[in-house]
């Protein structure tokens, strides 16, 4: 491509009769070749003089669209302009452009101007160019001009704005663009004046500081450099052609030959290219005067726009912008910040690597950019990560040898993800990685078999399987695969073949290892295809689907039955003590269609199924694969389906031989006078597992099971050395019983007396639950814990529900010694240090963390179980503050659960909740005076734990301090009350031994509104006394503190130490704002109400008399100044400002408490001699300060001053600049600099407020896109 440099944005619209760009210009050639008085159809016409008057013009003839005098019209009416034309669709774009061109054949000025208005219309600018504008201003100047157009009130224009139909105006936008190309390419893109006018326009706006300028005109510069991309292109196709022509012409003999025909086709091809070089021009104009500058713009949709188009230009004239030139910018942008241009440059790389030849022309791109592209497969936004997996896809069909194997590696892990669309790409690199290679010698195999190709690539999805160390995810690896090979995975066969036969000669055996993998692989295809939907954790729900989705998955369960019928039982006699192997096969059944054993004649396989699944339960006693026995049962004995007899006999046959075997061995295991030794012991212990596990899945209520498991548990009480897994187990089957018997009485079916029963039987297991909760072994207690809070859970007053009554006598609550029992139970095997628990891990450090995990969770379970209990009122709800005073110290092993806790208890009672909350603060505080003495340092971390605790409760109470005031007020109330409980053991004089939880509480001040306020600190005088008021020393901080936290309430409140009675004074200036302006003022009704409400709590009787403070006289200071600004040693006297008016229904007190020995006299002559001598401290500091706030004031005055209604252009930029600056920071220096609580800045009106507010920061925010070292180049 030709070079050309930068367009200038200044085009002086010049009035010759010939139209040249101007001298300040680089799109002339300096050479002059391109200097043309015609070409081919198009003859230059030169510009008309700008004084005549236009001749009307054509627009858009779509239905009732037309134009008359100039001026568009519908359906008759006039003032249509050409954006509202083109804001009506697509239907109107090609007639719209045809009268355009035919309005600018008659006064190309005319019709230029129409376009121009048209590009600011899509701005969003409500002004429009005049003729006398486009005459006489710069582009600059117009540009300026319409700046100041934009409305004020919106910062939206078109292409920001919501909705389908701005949604379809973007696309005609884009469309008119490319329509007025490609009808004006024959002849007035080369007149030198049109295009040289719009690209001139374009980059001018594409330089503003104005955000809706810059992203329209650099939407339609980029869609013109696309439409002139395809005018080069066909220019280039047409050269080919007719440069072929004369060669073949011109290597005919001569007799053959027709020079005047060489002569046209040299003619054609001359002008040919120089429509091409004047093509290469504006491209390169609009490329280096919009796109360089703009890629790399402050918003990130400009730089997507630029990023797209980039792309379409390589992948359409791959010849001229298929290079390393252009390549470079979609490279370097592959680092920014913003998800979606990076999703943009991914897009236009998979454009081109679609293309194997044009993929094989990115080797040097590849090789720069790809360790940037294999990281984004991690990206933070997932669509990106997607689109990253499928271009490395895509160059992965392109060559074998760019992606090295850990390249390949990094992908690979990525089909376990949680995130569906990444686990799917990612299955599909993989599979075109592993298993789109075929050989030639393996051309010839089998479809099916273990011989077959299938059989050759299930081999290798084992391998994978087993490298990848993650095998307890082999869903999710199938479900990756699922969409691009579930043909192989469907394979069952092949499957089968595999696992049955015997291997061929020399062909290598699957090992034990493998052949566990390949059964869980099965499964897991076998449960893709029957239930269609992800497995958990990858996907929001199961989905509806389609008909065609529907038939495939019945014709897959039928499949699967037919082939599984007959194998599923070989399977299970081949691997019948292989514990894996046989948990997976069992759990094949449930997805069969039962109706094919019949239809099928298939019940000789159902009758060996179920001999195997005899022996599987008579050899295995391990507790999982006895539940997946159990399920298959169930799965099988379905009423609905004729084999249910043939299933339901042999199930009662097994449990009947089961339960006599149980019998049997418990009448031996407890016999009096005989130990039982350990083979008796595993007997009891294994049939006693395959009778819960099968009670779990099927009533065994018509067998008694209740008496001798009941019997089993008490005789380990009594006896002491009961093996803990027959008392885990005896727990578990003695569990279910009584489910069972509870599913029968609440479904109706039951007898008279079977609730009585189950009340007896109920009652006397948790009892027995309660005892075993002393064990000394933990499994043991754990399974008595688990049991319990079920049992508590099911039995509560929940079970009344729904219509339930008659259940009412099953109801059982729990007394105070069984919660806490529980709660003890929680505190010591929940809330313990990692390092205190034994894992009985000596297998290295891999396992010993597996083994805490496990460790965690379980003990995460037993606080879920007993937290459900104080969320459904099962257990008072003040039992939860022994849980809530260990969210911090537990935060990360059970801060979401304490917290969701915290937040169901606060919906059942939020009072309560609060006083549960200030209960689990004062154990703690309780807690740490018996660890550190009465003396309590506060800087101490155990003290500033217990601080930040209540800073996270105050912040779960929310901002609605209305909906949580009665909570707030009891718990300070609470608070406040265990402060003054205890007094000192110091003696007289000392503050009382809990005051420091004060400290503690003023954390929770600031949710209090502020009546309440003023009610909490009338409430806390009652509890103080004189010589308390007159403290200063720094054990008597927390009540200070906290008074000031109940003082704030308002801009300007102070409230008396004295009286608490609020006073209201502060300096302000002459121009500001009465105090009540900024008040939020309750309706008198509402307020007496919480006035009342207040007294309600505030005039309880309390239990222990409490001193009532003397009233001092009326004091006033000349100065009240905000407390966050006085000095340290002012900080007791300045807060604490005296009371306005004395209140007459309050009588001084005529006699002080007993342990107060201080005169009335005394108290007020120390009062009133500290008052003077704060009075004269403050009278010296405000005269120290006057000057210091005059010269602060001159100067911020003048610079308000400066920025006037006087406002000049040039002072335009500085004012932008200052206005950005942190409006915090100025109000800050200008409240320190004058005692205003608020001054108001008039600031000057502008010209652009989108401008001010928006468009700067970000416009010149390059740090934000991308950072330097990226690119290599200055940004700015």
């Amino acid at each position: 491509m030709i070079a050309a440099q930068d367009l200038h944005t200044e085009f002086q619209f010049t009035q010759e009769a010939e139209s040249h760009l101007s001298s300040d210009t680089d799109l002339e050639d300096p050479d002059g070749k391109n200097a043309k008085t015609g070409k081919g159809m198009a003859a230059k016409k030169g510009k008309k003089a700008l004084g005549d008057k236009a001749k009307g013009g054509g627009a858009g003839r779509a239905p009732g669209v037309g134009r008359v005098n100039g001026h568009y019209q519908e359906n008759g009416m006039e003032n249509v302009t050409l954006f509202e034309v083109v804001k009506m669709g697509k239907s109107v774009t090609q007639s719209v452009v045809d009268d355009w061109i035919e309005a600018y054949k008659q006064d190309r000025d005319h019709a230029l101007l129409d376009l121009i208005n048209f590009f600011i219309q899509c701005s969003g600018c409500k002004g429009a160019v005049s003729g006398e504008m486009f005459r006489h201003m710069q582009n600059s100047e117009i540009i300026r001009k319409m700046t100041e157009e934009f409305d004020e009130d919106s910062g939206d224009y078109p292409f920001t704005m919501s909705g389908p139909q701005w949604k379809k105006f973007r696309i005609s936008f884009s469309d008119f663009i490319a329509v007025l190309v490609r009808q004006c390419q024959y002849s007035i893109i080369y007149d030198e004046y049109m295009m040289d006018t719009v690209i001139s326009l374009l980059t001018g706006l594409s330089d503003s500081q104005v955000r809706a300028f810059r992203h329209t005109s650099t939407l339609a510069a980029m869609k013109l450099m696309t439409a002139l991309v395809n005018v080069a292109l066909n220019l280039s196709i047409n050269m080919d052609n007719t440069q072929r022509q004369y060669e073949a012409e011109r290597n005919k003999v001569v007799a053959k030959r027709a020079n005047d025909r060489l002569e046209l086709l040299l003619q054609k091809r001359k002008e040919l290219q120089e429509n091409q070089d004047e093509i290469e021009n504006m491209m390169n104009a609009i490329f280096k005067g919009v796109f360089v500058h703009r890629y790399r713009d402050a918003i990130a949709e400009i730089r997507a726009i630029c990023i797209e188009e980039i792309g379409v230009w390589m992948k359409l004239y791959s010849d001229a912008f298929l290079n390393d030139s252009y390549l470079k910018y979609v490279g370097w942008t592959m680092h920014d910040k913003q998800g979606e241009v990076r999703l943009k440059c991914l897009s236009a790389l998979q454009g081109l690597f679609y293309s194997r030849e044009l993929g094989a022309r990115l080797e040097l791109f590849t090789s720069r950019f790809k360790d940037r592209i294999v990281s984004m497969t991690l990206d933070k936004e997932y669509d990106v990560a997607v689109q990253a997996i499928k271009l490395l896809t895509l160059v992965l069909q392109c060559s074998d040898e760019i992606l090295t194997a850990e390249d390949c590696e990094s992908v690979y892990h990525l089909v376990y993800s949680a995130h569906r669309p990444i686990a799917v790409s990612a299955g599909e690199f993989l599979f075109k990685k592993l298993f789109s290679h075929r050989g030639p010698e393996e051309e010839g195999l089998p479809r099916r078999g273990r011989q077959s190709l299938n059989g050759s690539l299930i081999k290798t999805t084992v391998f994978f399987f087993l490298e990848s160390e993650l095998h307890e995810h082999g869903a999710y690896l199938v479900d990756s695969l699922w969409e691009c090979g579930s043909e192989l995975l469907k394979d069952w066969e092949t499957m089968i073949s595999l696992l049955l036969d015997e291997p061929m000669p020399g062909e290598e055996a699957l090992t034990d290892r493998q052949e566990t993998a390949l059964v869980e692989i099965m499964l897991c295809a076998i449960r893709q295809a029957c239930e269609c939907h992800p497995p958990v954790g990858r996907g929001t729900g199961r989905r509806v689907l389609t008909a065609k989705e529907k038939k495939t998955q019945l014709d897959d369960r039928t499949r699967i039955t037919e082939m599984f019928a007959v194998a599923l039982p070989l399977l299970l006699s081949k691997y019948c003590v292989d514990i894996d192997k046989v948990m997976n096969l069992l759990q094949i059944p449930k997805y069969f269609d039962l109706d094919i054993y019949t239809t099928g004649r298939l019940e000789k396989h159902l009758d060996a199924l179920l001999r195997q699944m005899w022996a599987v339960q008579d050899k295995h006693t391990d507790t999982e694969v006895l539940e997946a026995c159990s399920t298959t049962y169930h799965s099988l004995c379905n009423e609905e389906f004729t084999i249910f007899n043939r299933v339901d006999i042999a199930r009662s046959q097994l449990l009947d031989e089961l339960v006599d075997k149980f019998d049997r061995l418990l009448e031996d295991f407890l016999q009096e006078g005989e130990e039982p030794d350990e083979d008796d012991a595993y007997q009891v212990l294994s049939t006693l597992k395959k009778i819960s596990a099968f009670h779990n899945a099927h009533d065994l209520s018509k067998w008694d099971l209740f008496t001798s498991n009941y019997r089993l548990l008490n005789t380990g009480l009594q006896n002491g050395d009961m093996p803990e897994q027959i008392v885990i187990h005896a727990m578990q089957c003695t569990h279910y019983i009584i489910l069972w018997h509870l599913a029968k009485v609440s479904g109706g079916s039951s007898l008279k007396g079977d609730m009585v029963t189950l009340r007896k039987q109920m009652r006397a297991f948790c009892l027995m639950c309660q005892r075993y909760l002393n064990s000394i072994n933990n499994a043991v207690k754990e399974q008595a814990f688990t049991i319990l809070c079920d049992l508590l859970l099911i039995f509560s007053h929940q079970i009344m529900s729904s219509g339930r009554e008659q259940l009412e006598p099953l109801v059982y609550t729990p007394d105070s010694s069984l919660q806490a029992e529980l709660l003890n139970f929680i505190l010591d095997q929940v809330f313990i240090d990692q390092d205190d628990d034994d894992n009985n891990s000596t297998d290295g450090q891999q396992d010993d963390e597996a083994s805490k995990i496990e460790a965690l969770h379980k003990r995460r379970n037993l606080l879920a179980a007993y937290c459900k209990l104080i969320i459904y009122n099962v257990v008072e709800i003040h039992t939860g503050a022994d849980i809530f005073k260990q969210y911090m110290r537990f935060y990360n092993d059970y801060g979401d659960i304490i917290k969701e806790t915290l937040s169901k208890t606060r919906q059942i009672n939020k009072v309560q909740c609060a006083k549960t909350l200030v209960l689990s603060l004062q154990m703690l505080f309780n807690e740490m005076l018996s660890e550190l003495g009465f003396n309590v340092d506060r800087s101490t971390s155990a003290f500033c734990g217990i601080k930040e605790l209540a800073r996270r409760f105050s912040l779960t109470f929310g901002l609605d301090q209305m909906k949580n005031r009665e909570a707030i007020a009891m718990l300070h109330k609470d608070g406040i009350e265990f402060a003054f409980k205890e007094p000192s053991p110091q003696g007289q004089g000392s503050p009382p031994l809990n005051l420091a939880f004060l400290d503690v509480l003023s954390e929770f001040s600031s949710k209090l509104i502020r009546q309440d306020k003023r009610t909490v600190h009338v409430y806390l005088e009652r509890f103080m006394t004189v010589q308390m008021a007159l403290q200063r020393e720094d054990c008597w901080l927390p009540l200070i503190s906290y008074r000031n936290s109940l003082q704030v309430g308002g801009d300007d409140d102070t409230v008396s130490v004295i009286s608490g009675i609020s006073s209201r004074g502060s300096t302000r200036s002459k121009k500001s704002k009465p105090a009540t302006a900024n008040k939020r003022k309750l309706p008198e009704a509402e307020e007496n109400s919480c006035s009342s409400s207040d007294a309600v709590w505030m005039n309880r009787e309390q239990s222990v008399q409490t001193p009532v403070m003397l009233h001092s006289p009326h004091l006033t200071s000349t100065v009240l100044r905000d407390p966050k600004k006085m000095r340290p040693e002012d900080s007791y006297t300045a807060a604490f400002a005296m009371p306005a008016e004395q209140h007459p229904h309050q009588p001084v007190p005529l006699q002080q408490p007993q342990h107060h020995h201080q005169a009335a006299l005394d108290y007020n002559t120390q009062v009133t001699w500290m008052l003077t001598q704060r009075q004269q401290a403050e009278a010296r500091q405000q005269q120290e300060r006057v000057s210091m706030h005059y010269a602060k004031m001159k100067n911020h005055m003048q610079q308000a001053i400066r920025r006037g209604s006087g406002l000049m252009e040039d002072d335009e930029e500085p004012i932008v600049e200052d206005v950005m600056m942190s409006s915090e920071d100025r109000l800050e220096d200008i409240n320190e600099g004058m005692d205003f609580d608020t001054m108001d800045i008039d600031l000057p009106a502008s010209k652009n407020r989108r401008e001010r507010t928006e468009l700067k920061p970000d416009y010149f925010d390059p740090s934000s896109i991308m950072d330097d070292s990226v690119l290599n180049v200055s940004m700015f």
